[in-house]
């Protein structure tokens, strides 16, 4: 199973399950994804939605070394990001572990989000002769200003658990062990109020950046086209599979 579901009361926990990937994301994952945040957003049972990561990730991104040229997937990564941004409930994050790419921009398209203390976040588009997705090009000047967005996006850096607090990134850092008790406990908070006043609320916020969400995601879908596959993101992709055991094994 790519992912694993388990409910507390009203609050649904969905965690990446491809532990063995450090939780990266294929097309398969994508639309097991997806097609978790579809079933809860129709659940009436589940008030709230916690995310999370299994073992020592929340995730590592796309699969670089994953096989291209299958099945077309049924969602896939547009579909997974049009279920997140119309899900009508409140979304939380609980970020376990290293979050690279989507791992990392995922933080613009949820409601709350909590990080344990040892762990870290990555953009590392740039370095990959790419540019940046899922919004984050809207959602990280939003959360973050324009000059801390612009050097998590463009410098490829990583950023602790206290940076991407102090930044405005995440809601909440707390220790390792303590991540998911906190997480819900806020969780059960909103869990007992009302869902159409939860459902409501979060329309109203949600309503006027879904557009600009669409409008952003096309546009870097457009940037990311022209550069993949281009020269950079070649000799990028291949320099990259060879010191990411590395990488991630120090981490």
């Amino acid at each position: 199973m790519l992912t694993s579901i388990s409910n507390s009361g009203a609050v649904r926990t969905l965690a990446f399950n491809r532990p063995e990937a450090l939780n990266a994301f294929n097309d398969d994952m994508f639309d097991a994804v997806a097609a978790d945040v579809l079933a809860a957003a129709v659940d009436d049972s589940v008030k709230v939605l916690v995310i999370t990561g299994t073992g020592r990730a929340f995730s590592a991104g796309m699969d670089l070394a994953a096989e291209r040229g299958g099945a077309a997937p049924m969602y896939g990564f547009p579909g997974m990001f049009e279920a997140i941004i119309e899900f009508p409930k409140p979304i939380l994050l609980a970020i376990n572990g290293l979050g690279v790419g989507f791992g990392c921009t995922i933080c613009g398209l949820a409601d709350l989000v909590f990080m344990a203390d040892g762990a870290r976040l990555r953009c590392p588009f740039t370095s990959l002769g790419l540019t940046a997705e899922a919004g984050s090009t809207i959602t990280f000047p939003q959360l973050m200003g324009y000059q801390n967005a612009f050097w998590g996006l463009l410098s490829s850096q990583w950023m602790d658990a206290q940076t991407c607090k102090d930044l405005g990134l995440v809601f909440a850092v707390t220790e390792s062990e303590q991540l998911l008790s906190k997480v819900y406990e806020h969780a059960q908070i909103l869990a007992a109020q009302p869902l159409s006043s939860l459902v409501d609320t979060k329309e109203l916020m949600m309503a006027p950046r879904r557009e600009g969400l669409r409008a952003a995601y096309k546009i870097e879908g457009v940037a990311l086209a022209n550069l993949m596959g281009g020269p950079a993101n070649l000799e990028a992709v291949a320099a990259f599979k060879e010191r990411r055991q590395a990488d991630f094994s120090s981490f």
